[in-house]
């Protein structure tokens, strides 16, 4: 998983990557629950659900380039399948695209669990 990531970025970076992961991620997940709620058709609700869990991995930082890569299908799905405005759509496959490219942020659980580890010989 190490190698999916150049680094985790610190500081204001890794700030901002955090805010870019909980827009993202709570956008997916209200989305997806409202789909839920509407009593819509099998498929929709499958979509939604799927939605609400790719969230909680942007939010949290979990395996961060493959969740960021999956907002690319769900936000292609809710622009063509569903008819809603493309402009939110765009924004949030691109915001999907630039977590997968640059990683989570050292604000992760990803980072917790694959960042690089200091090992202190002293004795």
């Amino acid at each position: 998983m190490r190698r999916l990531f150049s680094s985790f970025a610190r500081g204001w970076p890794g700030v901002g990557l955090l805010l870019m992961r909980i827009i993202a991620g709570g956008s997916l997940i209200i989305d997806g629950v409202e789909r839920c709620h509407a009593g819509q058709t099998i498929e929709v609700v499958i979509f939604g659900l799927f939605a609400v869990v790719n969230g909680a991995l942007l939010v949290t930082g979990l395996w961060t380039p493959i969740a960021g890569s999956l907002v690319i299908p769900l936000s292609i799905w809710g622009v063509l399948v569903q008819h809603d405005s493309p402009h939110s759509g765009v924004l949030l496959a691109v915001i999907g695209i630039a977590l997968a490219l640059v990683g989570p942020g050292a604000l992760s659980i990803d980072a917790r669990l694959f960042g690089w580890k200091r090992i202190d010989l002293t004795k």
